[in-house]
């Protein structure tokens, strides 16, 4: 049989989209892939999360340090399970060469220039240990790797830390451990014996919120008052159990850890060092594992809080590689978040203690890692700027931060952040959460999960919406407030999250209820008392202020909210409700582009209220609106950094324009020209710095014609969140080169030193608004889905894109009017396909893992 070219070009492509799909599930076996290299000079501020999605973390620090240990349902950045010393964790490294003296090592690189002066003369954590002179650290998530090395040792460090991260799977992505491995290698060409030992105090009761002075007038944690290490071994995994049976069993902190490994031999082990005299228990283990790699145990617990050590002796052949397995595993049922009760922990429910997570999950960790480098590999592998490729990726960390947790019932709550000690804005805020598109795109059932919290406990019969749901869910609609961002946002994403899944139950089970939400903004005294389609109400919002008078961040919200709701109106059949939506999305796009649209962006109308507020919709309760006739705080006509949030939303919705193309263009490019800053040295800023010095990024506001005396509160400010949400505009207008210009300015803050490239902040630590960055993904690669429609589109851009619905997830190779969608896990069902504005409907096709289809348009 002859084949035309065009045959066999198309063939070619198949040929390659199949061994793709082999490469990707056989590449590097052995190694991760790795997206960024941090050199010794940009370590400092490292700290990858090592943890599952609701379970709490311990970061990996660039330097092999292990901090911020935040497994005890709060936050703890900097937290080390003590205030100061060589008491907290840490691992050690054990080394002789034949026929030479041992030497010991923390593994650990060098103390950071900035870290000498300690004016005071405490011990200051692992800096009296013997360490590793170079250091370096190649990032990606969720695995990150520190190299150590040293000119005076005769071996090199690789310390790779994960927890297993799976798009569409929650449970596999939410396990309470953190899986370290050290693999040393042998530089000579002598025979050497090395122990890898890793040493941590029982901290259960002890999680860094409740301290007293001692007579030295030092702080010392309370809580842990003769806690019990046990060591445990069931032929497979072996190492100390710690727990405590003095600590109150409904304490946040009463919990269980686990200092495990896989390893079959050389394992011995310590459960407790001396006493804690003058700091002799660390002098103690150091001279007891420097003698010989191996330890002694004690005959007896010392301390309240006992010093376990676990460690592996291995021969390691000369010139050769041997790996050295850890694994610590944790469970602290009695997570309380913002409530007065014990909300609990979903991945409580499934083992009883850090010893059933490390027999239940420890075997199936193999599988698990295979599963998360085929995401890796598949994601990094994409036609993706570095820079997008960074942003979205490593803000996925937030997911596994204390920033969200899953309550005992399994629904996802999140708060807006987390400061050092204490989570940041309480209750899932509506208006923060509206940004992020990384949940619903990665892991649908807990974005659902949290709409059914929005719609169906945190909302009253009315329609009325409180933007923080409070805790136990019995209580969530008692929030008092209304956010017009914040209830408008949660239709689209209802829209989003139906569309996404297929889920029509889930649309007819809740569409009373949404709406209801979008009626309300109907309510006299409300948003759009008058009903004519243009938000002119008192408007709650995320700048925490009201704005008064039609602005372009709630408007453009409302009229995307009115586009969902119209169609989801329409598929019910609903029609009555569907044509007024319509109606309303007409007259107020219309006004919208012909009132607030000034010629280069939009602006608000400063409208004081002529009748009454309804109640609920201004924060600080009930005022005569005869006082407001000159309201502070407003926007007026400034350039808002994320005027057109509802556009972003609708292009990710697949909903279309809700105004003029031209302005929305127009709009993107003043924002560019208006709001980006090159250098930040002579910028004025009253609030806080998120950016400084010579960096550059994106503003909140600008007034190119004269400021408001008094603007809304964060104007001077740069927050990454907001920065995204105007580059993937930018992005879906084609104006690529400048979105890539704001991304790249973002993560060159985060550069290791400076700031943690794991942790983009706004109010607090690891902000969910951050994980907008996803969305440059779905930008760029074009990706839409709709179970729904039954539809799948990508850019006719020629390239490799990775996709993810929350479901499902795999590659597309893009060539021409040609495309292979391949399935790497998960199951996909469509009907229809397209490249940009060529689409084609095809047999209906189910594709499962590993399977991928030939589409020719």
């Amino acid at each position: 049989m002859k084949l035309n070219l065009k045959q066999l070009f198309f063939l070619n492509l198949s040929f390659f989209a199949v061994l793709n799909i082999h490469l990707l599930r056989a590449q590097d076996k052995d190694n991760w892939p790795i997206l960024k290299h941090y050199d010794q000079n940009h370590l400092l501020n490292i700290a990858l999360p090592l943890g599952g999605i609701g379970t709490g973390t311990v970061s990996l620090g660039g330097r092999g340090e292990l901090r911020d240990w935040e497994i005890m349902n709060k936050p703890g950045i900097g937290y080390s399970t003590v205030t100061t010393g060589n008491n907290a964790p840490f691992f050690a490294v054990f080394i002789k060469p034949a026929d030479e003296k041992p030497v010991t090592r923390a593994l650990i690189g060098p103390v950071d220039d900035t870290e000498y002066q300690h004016y005071e003369g405490r011990p200051v954590n692992q800096h009296g240990f013997p360490r590793f002179a170079n250091a370096s650290f190649d990032a990606s998530y969720p695995v990150g790797m520190v190299n150590l090395s040293d000119p005076n040792l005769p071996v090199k460090v690789k310390i790779i830390g994960f927890n297993p991260l799976v798009p569409g799977d929650a449970d596999a992505s939410g396990l309470p451990l953190a899986v370290l491995t050290y693999e040393v290698t042998n530089l000579t060409s002598k025979p050497m014996s090395v122990s890898v030992c890793g040493s941590m105090r029982n901290f259960v009761g002890k999680d860094g919120s409740k301290y007293h002075r001692d007579w030295k007038g030092d702080f010392i944690p309370d809580g842990a008052k003769k806690n019990q290490n046990v060591f445990k071994d069931n032929g497979k995994i072996s190492g100390i159990y710690m727990y405590s049976d003095s600590v109150n069993k409904a304490d946040p902190a009463y919990g269980t850890i686990g200092l495990l490994t896989d390893e079959k031999s050389g394992v011995s082990y310590r459960r407790s060092s001396v006493a804690d005299r003058w700091a002799l228990s660390t002098l103690d283990f150091w001279d007891d594992f420097s003698a010989d790699g191996e330890l002694t145990d004690k005959d007896k617990l010392y301390d309240n809080d006992p010093m376990a050590s676990l460690a592996v002796k291995k021969e390691i052949a000369p010139n050769s590689t041997e790996t050295f397995q850890f694994y610590i595993t944790w469970d602290f049922p009695n997570r309380f978040a913002w409530s007065k009760t014990v909300v609990g922990n979903y991945y409580s429910t499934k083992y009883a203690d850090a010893w059933d997570v490390a027999e239940k999950v420890i075997p199936k960790i193999p599988a698990l890692k295979q599963k998360t480098k085929l995401f890796l590999n598949a994601f990094l592998n994409s036609s993706l700027p570095l820079a997008v490729k960074e942003a979205a990726l490593f803000n996925l960390s937030t997911l596994r931060s204390q920033t969200v947790f899953r309550i005992k019932d399994g629904h996802m709550m999140a708060w807006e952040g987390v400061m050092d000690e204490f989570g940041s804005c309480y209750g899932s805020c509506t208006h923060v959460w509206n940004y992020e598109v990384a949940t619903p795109f990665l892991y649908g059932n807990l974005a659902k999960s949290m709409r059914d919290v929005e719609f169906n406990y945190a909302s009253r019969d009315n329609g009325f919406m409180s933007f923080r749901a409070n805790l136990p869910l019995s209580e969530a609609s008692k929030g008092p407030i209304a956010a017009a961002d914040g209830q408008m946002g949660t239709i689209m994403k209802f829209y989003r999250e139906w569309q996404l899944s297929g889920d029509n139950q889930f649309l007819k089970d809740n569409w009373p209820r949404v709406k209801n939400a979008l009626a309300f903004a109907w309510v006299k005294g409300g948003w759009d008392g008058d009903v004519d389609g243009v938000m002119e109400g008192c408007q709650h919002n995320t700048m925490d202020v009201e704005y008064y008078g039609p602005n372009p961040q709630m408007q453009f919200w409302y009229l995307g909210a009115l586009r969902a709701a119209e169609e989801m109106a329409k598929f019910l059949k609903d029609d009555a409700f569907a044509k007024k939506c319509n109606l309303l999305f007409k007259k107020g796009s219309a006004w919208t582009d012909a009132n607030l649209f000034n010629g280069e962006y939009y602006i608000q109308k400063i409208q004081p209220p002529t009748t009454d507020i309804f109640p609920g919709l201004r924060m600080g309760g009930k005022i005569d609106i005869n006082k407001i006739k000159n309201p502070d705080f407003q926007l007026g006509k400034g350039c808002l950094v994320d005027q057109l949030v509802g556009q972003y939303m609708a292009h990710i919705c697949g909903l279309g324009y809700l105004a003029k193309k031209e302005n929305i263009d127009t709009t993107l490019k003043s924002i560019m020209k208006y709001n980006y800053v090159a250098d930040f040295s002579s910028k004025f800023n009253n609030m806080r710095s998120f950016v400084m010095g010579n960096e550059s990024g994106l503003i909140m506001a600008s007034w190119p014609n004269g400021r408001e005396k008094v603007p809304f509160p964060y104007f001077a400010e740069s927050m990454t969140g907001f920065e995204y949400t105007a580059a993937v505009g930018m992005m879906y207008e084609g104006q690529t080169d400048n979105a890539l210009k704001c991304i790249t300015s973002i993560r060159e803050r985060f550069d290791g030193r400076k700031r943690n490239p794991y942790d983009e902040p706004e109010c607090g630590h690891h902000y969910g608004r951050a994980m907008a960055s996803w969305a440059s993904v779905l930008a760029l690669s074009g990706f839409q889905y709709s179970g729904v429609k039954g539809s799948i589109s990508f850019t006719s851009t020629p390239g490799n894109y990775f996709w993810s619905n929350g479901y499902a997830w795999g590659t597309c190779d893009v060539e021409n009017k040609k495309a292979v969608l391949t399935v790497l896990d998960g199951t996909l069902s469509f009907s229809k396909f397209s490249l940009g504005n060529i689409s084609t409907n095809v047999k209906p096709t189910i594709l499962k893992a590993g399977e991928h289809k030939e589409i020719n348009l």
